[in-house]
């Protein structure tokens, strides 16, 4: 080459070298694990047979259970929404604590640019990112939906809910960094199966493929309405059906949720017969989802991936459905806050259960050091990687709720203080959780709790300074703060 053609070949290569520069590289494009993350709507934390549950069947659930851990107090922080599971995504998605999340108010949870989304590291970090189910914060063409992931089909987003077989749901393409949404009309089939089938495709496509992916797969059941396809309905007879041990016609005094719409669709008080016939459809739900969960795990044996890929399994939130005299999830109740958790994959020991306390949303900075991805500065959750292979290790000592205004709590390795502010008037809770686990005996005007309520008491307030309850980076979840704590203090 005449050394005016090298000159030349030099010179048209500094741009391309330039543009390399400026894109991340990802880290590993090949050798990691990939991650498979199962997540359900509105699951209570006691409906997994193998873990206790002698009245639901949940065969493939019961597999991931004996293939893994299973974490035993696990929980979200609560709401800042009458829709918990919108927060609560938020929540997992940015990694971002519920105080701390901007743009959002009761409806809106776009995540902020500069907060890294949890598929969004893993794409970043030479993943493939796929995505199918219910999506509900930042759906829209340019919102971090579309950097979060590069791959998905039948997508769900919040509104026009009309029945789990009835709602139209959405084919995505990704270009030029957005996300253009395709309106799929419903057909009568269920959409839990749809998920399934959308997952079942993309692991198929997968076959030979060593480039890591993550596959987010996000049912919107067990979530009302209840209508299960017909074969599952009939596995349960409603007089068969046991309620809760926590069972109440009502609850026992004004919580602020009587006029939210969870709460509106079942008459009050509570009737045990109805109530019966709503648990029948429930477990007929859950027993429909983990069925589609099968489907899932066989779709992985037979891509060849199964040995290589860590396996999610947990839920938004949980659910009262007679709990308390509720229905809803709008409250800070061990069936609302806590959710099954399970994981399983290379290097996870199976058959074990891990009782420390534990965010879901801790899950995001695990995933990051179980893959060897550096955890963005802007995550605020604690891996719990050392829980793996150590059940003695040390996690969380204590953990905080909110639901809106209304309820704050928090509970550490054996007590829990509930305090409601509503209307002007203050109710406090304080339960044994080792002695009573369903929240049925209130130790509150006991003298012999007297320092232990005084002590948690202390530490709400601490957790109230920690985490910006009522000092927020956006305004309508501080005036939720000030309303609750200004309530507290002029209540009686």
């Amino acid at each position: 080459m005449s050394l005016r053609l090298l000159v030349a070949a030099c010179l048209l290569a500094i741009p391309a070298l330039s543009l390399a520069a400026e894109r991340p590289t990802p880290r590993h494009a090949r050798g990691s694990p990939n991650v498979l993350f199962l997540f359900t709507d509105d699951q209570r934390p006691d409906t997994i047979a193998a873990l206790g549950n002698g009245h639901i069947k949940t065969p493939h659930l019961d597999k991931l259970v004996a293939r893994g851990l299973s974490f035993t107090n696990a929980y979200i922080m609560g709401g800042t929404s009458l829709a918990v599971c919108t927060p609560s995504r938020a929540c997992l998605f940015s990694g971002r604590t519920l105080w701390n999340l901007e743009n959002q108010d009761m409806w809106n949870f776009e995540l902020a640019e500069d907060h890294k989304t949890m598929t969004q590291v893993f794409l970043e970090n030479g993943y493939t990112a796929f995505a199918t189910g219910k999506h509900d914060p930042g759906f829209g063409r340019n919102g971090h939906f579309a950097r979060s992931f590069n791959a998905g089909d039948n997508l769900y987003y919040r509104g026009g809910h009309r029945g789990q077989n009835r709602t139209p749901l959405f084919s995505v393409t990704f270009e030029n960094g957005g996300v253009t949404k395709t309106k799929k009309p419903a057909d009568g089939t269920f959409n839990a199966e749809l998920f399934a089938d959308a997952c079942v495709e993309f692991l198929e496509g997968r076959k030979g493929n060593k480039q890591p992916f993550f596959a987010y797969v996000s049912f919107m059941t067990p979530h009302d309405p209840f209508n299960a396809p017909g074969e599952y309905l009939e596995m349960y007879r409603a007089e068969d059906m046991v309620l809760p041990e926590n069972f109440l016609p009502e609850h026992p005094f004004n919580a602020g949720v009587h006029h939210i719409r969870d709460e509106k669709l079942m008459q009050r008080p509570l009737r045990g017969e109805k109530l019966r016939a709503q648990l029948a459809r429930y477990y007929a739900l859950v027993t429909h989802t983990d069925a589609q969960v099968g489907r899932i795990l066989d779709a992985l044996e037979e891509s060849g991936h199964a040995d290589h890929t860590i396996i999610v399994f947990t839920s938004d939130n949980g659910l009262a459905l007679g709990s308390h005299g509720l229905t809803g999830k709008q409250n800070v109740y061990e069936h609302s806050v806590k959710i099954p958790f399970l994981l399983s994959g290379p290097g996870i020991p199976a058959g074990e259960k891990r009782g420390q306390l534990t965010y879901l949303y801790d899950i995001y900075p695990t995933l990051c050091e179980m893959t060897g991805i550096p955890v963005p500065e802007t995550v605020q959750f604690q891996s719990f990687k050392p829980l793996l292979n150590d059940a003695k290790a040390e996690h969380r000592q204590h953990l905080s709720f909110a639901f809106l205004q209304w309820h704050r709590a928090v509970r550490d390795e054996r007590y829990k203080l509930i305090e409601y502010c509503v209307d002007g008037e203050r109710h406090t809770q304080l339960f044994d959780l080792i002695a009573d686990p369903h929240e049925t005996r209130n130790l509150a005007q006991e003298d012999a709790h007297a320092g232990t309520l005084a002590r948690l008491r202390k530490l709400l307030q601490d957790e109230r300074r920690r985490l910006n309850d009522g000092e927020t980076p956006s305004p309508f979840t501080t005036q939720l703060g000030k309303d609750f704590w200004t309530t507290c203090e002029g209540a009686h």
